[in-house]
């Protein structure tokens, strides 16, 4: 700071003096945002996409370590079945998911099937073409 008022006070020497103080901010902001910000939003925008997935029968992983399977999805929480023996079910924070170990082969299969239709009416529009 003391720099800077000094040489905002002199009034003498180069033309880009305050430029070249500046330059190493600018710099520094610049490292900061792509070393730092930008990962960050990229893994946030993962994690709302892996929270927007999840479905009924995956296995998953919460923030305190509990295995289970999805039994219910509602829109900020979601029950999980923790023991199968026992149909102990608790129901948690949808944030509190950290991990989907395993999706669900119901909802493999849907995207496939989908993917497959769309693939096929593609097909058909380009042979009509």
């Amino acid at each position: 700071m003391l720099v800077l008022l000094q040489a905002a006070g002199t009034g003498k020497g180069s033309p880009g003096g305050m430029m070249s103080l500046l330059l190493p901010f600018i710099l520094m902001f610049v490292v900061m945002y792509f070393l730092i910000l930008r990962p960050q939003k990229k893994k946030e925008k993962e994690r709302k996409a892996l929270l927007s997935r999840i479905r009924k029968n995956d296995k998953v992983v919460t923030a305190g370590g509990i295995h289970g399977v999805i039994t219910s999805v509602r829109e900020n929480e979601v029950v999980i079945r923790i023991d199968d023996s026992k149909d102990v079910k608790i129901k948690v924070d949808r944030n509190s998911v950290v991990t989907v170990l395993e999706a669900s082969q119901e909802d493999e299969t849907e995207e496939d099937a989908q993917a497959t239709a769309s693939e096929n009416k593609e097909g058909e529009s380009k042979e009509k073409k």
